[in-house]
């Protein structure tokens, strides 16, 4: 019988020692912010959330009796609210697929790519309360400037979501559209939108479902919807109202959470 040769089996690969030193340089340096801005943050003020829980739990109580006495108005201006997401999503979507194709490394030179990437970051770096302000006092009090504050924000949002996805097709198809002599054009009507509209279907899906919470704040500064109305009940510390205002919101996120969340897994 002929002798055998027990072979080790095979040995799993480490990881290069220069993989694991810039594993611990990255967690250093989290670290290492998150102790930087310790006392700026007034972390340490955390031990109140303890020791102050009375006063937080009196306060609560204000809000355990909510009054829907007038909840047609409430429901009303919510149904507004979801209006100006609405319009301020679709006008960022018609707007943001230019400036995402403009911002795609893989269709544009750079010499286009970084101006406009560079110019949808000071969109997405301003928030949509303070391009509120400005088009309350451009085009007065009202659902249209929270229409407009939505709108600018969210195309720097979109530039860049629909820009990662554009950039992450299979370069094949759009291959063979050029090979034909098919002008730029043509390449992304029939090599690129066909690949990314169903990501892009749910990414807009996902941002409507965040403007109806952003715009839910946006009447704070007179942008409309039932932001206005909630920040006056909670100036008047009327909590009973305040209460009843915040479940009909918080019940109107969750319904479109939820159709929202079944549409986008059926397009993606």
């Amino acid at each position: 019988m002929a002798n055998t040769i027990d072979l080790p089996a095979a040995a799993v690969p480490s990881k290069p020692i220069s993989d694991r030193v810039r594993q611990w340089v990255f967690w250093l340096i989290v670290v290492a912010l998150l102790v930087w801005s310790w006392r700026p943050a007034e972390m340490y003020r955390a031990v109140s959330l303890v020791t102050d829980w009375r006063n937080m739990a009196e306060f609560a109580g204000g809000y355990m009796q909510p009054n829907f006495a007038d909840w047609r108005i409430y429901l009303e201006e919510m149904i507004v609210t979801v209006q100006i997401a609405l319009w301020g999503t679709a006008l960022a979507v018609v707007v943001g697929i230019p400036f995402a194709i403009l911002s795609s490394a893989n269709i544009c030179p750079q010499w286009v790519v970084q101006p406009v990437r560079r110019l949808m970051d000071s969109f997405r770096a301003i928030n949509e309360l303070v391009f509120a302000l400005f088009f309350v006092v451009a085009v007065g009090l009202g659902p249209f400037a929270g229409v407009m504050a939505l709108f600018v924000h969210n195309v720097g949002i979109f530039a860049k979501l629909f820009s990662e996805a554009v950039e992450a097709i299979d370069p094949r198809p759009v291959e063979g559209i050029r090979s034909t002599g098919a002008s730029r054009f043509h390449e992304v009507l029939f090599g690129v939108i066909p690949q990314v509209l169903p990501m892009w279907s749910s990414l807009t899906l996902y941002r409507l479902e965040t403007n109806v919470r952003s715009a839910t704040t946006l009447g704070i500064v007179g942008a409309g919807g039932i932001g206005q109305t909630l920040y006056e009940s909670i100036r008047s510390f009327q909590y009973a109202e305040t209460a009843a205002q915040i479940i009909i919101v918080v019940l109107t996120v969750v319904m479109i959470d939820l159709l929202s969340a079944r549409l986008r897994r059926s397009l993606v």
